[in-house]
């Protein structure tokens, strides 16, 4: 079961991003109000603002933590064409606000001539590495070459996308199989074109280059995440546009040189318009197995793949709080070979998302038979959330007798 907790935030104006930390325990909000908020989550599980302050001259964007190994870094970016870094300091001991925090400005990222839209700390195995984009087309990264020196960094490369870019991810994955790749979203609704373009380091030239267009994407794009990598040989790409869309992307070196960029064979995994509007976040879980995304029908959607990589809806949680009733569950699931089918057909399993386990359908048994009380057992039931009503069905209960003329089915689990 879900349980949702309301946080009265206390912006002034549209709230535009949320961020946790590495450790999940810390999160920071930004809005249009032109400031960030930061919040701990305290021993009896409430979160409470510890800092709040004025960022930039204009709407706030987005927000993001560094990893933990750099110290308490955030970086946010906003409409009035700068980014910025911030790092919490602790008082003193002969301070007068002893064992009070306070963030204070590192740098402010001058380069972009308009709004910067994205903001992203790369994976740590890479250093001190920040990502900006803009509403100008242009994806710059800047490196701190000291980590115990934040108000100087250099930027390093700019990559010219051609398009306004309003959102990018990081691929998290270290393997030396893997160079730094990035991904890069544009909301621009004028030019009709791929609206997702991947870019990948060369080590040859020493600058990033562009190694695919997701063609097929061409509605504006608001939010890009590539799923943490935990040994894969692929990528696995979720894009939120007019709905939710999962890309498998496979890299295929035709020779073992690094001076040739990598192909990549772009698959589609799954696809869905559940939210039947405009789909504003995607974010994935530390093992990449959920995947959840919000949108402006309010509410947040989790999303999870079985052993055959067939996705399918496992929650829906209203922004309120209040049980989601009758959300019918349509539009189109793309299974692992790559065919549609029709989200009705997609009949919820038998066990289906009951928490780590997964069951293969089975069919409808007739009236009378036996099979009707063959379900699994409930040690293996943690929890099923139905995608159609949201609601959790608990764990059937345990049938060790079973009768030769049984002539009814145990009533449905509305």
């Amino acid at each position: 079961m879900f349980v949702a907790r309301t946080i009265a935030a206390d912006h002034k104006d549209l709230i535009h991003d949320v961020s946790y930390d590495f450790h999940g325990r810390r999160m920071a909000t930004c809005s249009s109000d032109q400031s960030v908020k930061v919040w701990d989550k305290g021993e009896d599980g409430q979160w409470r603002c510890t800092a709040s302050w004025k960022t930039h001259s204009g709407s706030v964007w987005r927000v993001t933590w560094a990893h933990p190994e750099f110290g308490q870094v955030l970086a946010s970016c906003s409409f009035d064409r700068t980014a910025a870094v911030w790092e919490e300091i602790v008082g003193e001991s002969n301070d007068k606000q002893r064992g009070l925090s306070h963030w204070i400005k590192r740098t402010t990222l001058v380069d972009s001539r308009t709004s910067v839209t994205d903001v992203k700390f790369a994976p740590k195995h890479m250093g001190l590495v920040l990502s900006t984009c803009s509403a100008d087309g242009v994806v710059r990264i800047y490196e701190a070459p000291d980590v115990m020196n934040l108000s100087q960094w250099s930027l390093q490369h700019e990559i010219s996308c051609k398009i306004s870019c309003s959102c990018l991810s990081w691929n998290p994955s270290s393997s030396r199989a893997h160079p730094p790749m990035i991904a890069v979203g544009s909301d621009d609704s004028v030019t009709y074109c791929g609206k997702v373009q991947i870019y990948e380091y060369n080590e040859n030239t020493r600058k990033y280059a562009k190694v695919e267009t997701l063609m097929t994407v061409t509605d504006p794009v608001h939010d890009v995440a590539f799923s943490p990598n935990l040994g894969r040989s692929f990528h696995v790409l979720a894009i939120a546009t007019k709905d939710v869309r999962i890309f498998k992307l496979v890299p295929l070196r035709e020779s073992s040189s690094t001076s040739v960029p990598t192909k990549l064979e772009v698959q589609v995994m799954a696809q869905f318009d559940h939210h039947s509007s405009q789909v504003w976040r995607v974010s994935w879980n530390i093992t990449s197995t959920l995947l959840a995304s919000s949108g402006d029908d309010g509410c947040v959607r989790l999303w999870k793949a079985n052993y055959m990589d067939n996705w399918k809806c496992t929650g829906i949680l209203r922004g309120d709080g209040s049980p989601v009733n009758g959300a019918a569950a349509h539009g189109t699931v793309v299974g692992a070979a790559g065919t549609a089918v029709s989200a009705a057909a997609q009949q919820p399993l038998v066990g289906a998302s009951a928490g780590r386990y997964f069951f293969p359908h089975l069919e409808a048994p007739r009236p009378g038979s036996r099979l009707g009380l063959l379900l699994p057992p409930p040690a293996l039931i943690e929890q099923t959330c139905d995608s159609e009503s949201g609601y959790t069905q608990p764990a059937p209960p345990r049938r060790r007798h079973f009768k030769a003329n049984t002539a009814t089915l145990p009533p449905e689990h509305e």
